[in-house]
């Protein structure tokens, strides 16, 4: 079983499909969690509890994500594993470039292709900057540009990227990231124990 973050839907999907794997039931707990992880490992325990003992191995779509260690603890707890790195941003990338990016300039806003192209919902209105825009430079007052860590990097992504650039008014740097450290994550489950003619259907469930 995948239990992941909704953000990461697209990618899950592309890259079981990419290596095979039929045999994996997924399931999405909602992407705004991103601005609430306080709430992140209340739902994944909730789910695990219910779940766990009906699968021979669990993969959380998660990296740290904010929860400052304590998704480790429910890794512990239930016997499951979750993604390398801190967060999205870390593992779309090989290990210690995000580091690096990190170190070249701090003041770096990070976009993924989900977040670019809900970008307005997930932060304008997430962070309620449309209802109070005071709140505008107290999130962004610090920032010096925009790293797009583009996945597919298609133009409808691309043009979101542009447009999300220019509503924080800063300069915009394109990476093709392509999957990284989650790619590597979902192709080591190919070479695993399961075999795709035990259970031959993939489910997928998204919590709203």
């Amino acid at each position: 079983m995948i239990l992941a973050c909704g953000a990461l839907a697209r990618e899950l999907q592309t890259l079981l499909r990419v290596n095979g794997l039929t045999n994996v039931t997924v399931e999405y707990l909602s992407a705004s969690l991103h601005n609430r992880p306080e709430h992140i490992c209340g739902l994944l325990r909730q789910r695990l509890t219910n779940v766990r003992h009906s699968f021979d191995r669990v993969l959380l779509g998660y990296a740290d994500c904010g929860t400052s260690g304590e998704i480790d603890l429910v890794c512990a707890e239930f016997d499951a594993e979750r993604l390398p790195g801190s967060h999205c941003y870390d593992f779309y990338l090989a290990p210690g470039r995000f580091d690096a990016l990190q170190e070249e300039e701090p003041g770096t806003f990070y976009l993924t292709d989900y977040l670019a192209t809900h970008f307005d919902r997930l932060i304008f209105d997430g962070l309620g900057i449309e209802r109070h825009p005071e709140l505008f430079e107290l999130y962004f007052a610090n920032y010096e540009r925009v790293v797009y860590l583009a996945q597919a990097g298609t133009g409808k992504t691309m043009t979101a990227a542009l447009s999300a650039a220019g509503r924080l008014g800063l300069p915009l740097t394109t990476i093709d990231a392509g999957w990284g450290q989650l790619g590597d994550t979902v192709a080591q489950l190919s070479t695993s124990k399961w075999s795709p003619a035990e259970a031959p259907s993939m489910s997928v469930a998204i919590s709203k």
